[in-house]
């Protein structure tokens, strides 16, 4: 059972960064230009941050299962408060990071990308909530 277990995660962990990459992907083609993918400090991962015109946006993406019926029926519904607040924390670090080489901007956003995939790994159903908390 601790092995299924295990390859479930793998396939969670690939669902994920396959789901980063497509958001990305649906960004840029929106004309947001991507500053950072999967954004790691000390306290945790900021999925995408993104600018588009003289907004800093910091993406959260969930990228779920089309065929599995469990959870929120809206993958961007599975960011809850205490998500909410964490980002918000990892966005005012990177903000204030002199490393991060933060652009020019007037404001900042949480946006949140919820994507459904099939098996085969294509979406099925695309959610780009903006200004989502």
């Amino acid at each position: 059972m601790a092995e299924r277990t295990a390859g479930h995660r793998r396939k969670a962990y690939r669902r994920g960064h396959r789901g980063e990459w497509l958001a990305a992907l649906a960004l840029m083609l929106k004309g947001y230009r991507i500053l950072a993918r999967r954004h790691r400090t000390k306290l945790g991962e900021i999925d995408l941050i993104a600018r588009r015109g003289d907004l800093v946006l910091f993406v959260e993406v969930k990228a779920r299962r089309a065929d599995v019926v469990t959870g929120p029926e809206v993958p961007a519904l599975a960011v809850g408060p205490r998500k909410r607040a964490k980002l918000r924390g990892l966005a005012v670090g990177w903000l204030r990071d002199p490393r991060s080489a933060v652009p020019r901007h007037r404001g900042i956003r949480f946006d949140v990308v919820g994507l459904r995939l099939d098996p085969g790994g294509r979406v099925v159903d695309y959610d780009h909530l903006r200004g989502a908390f």
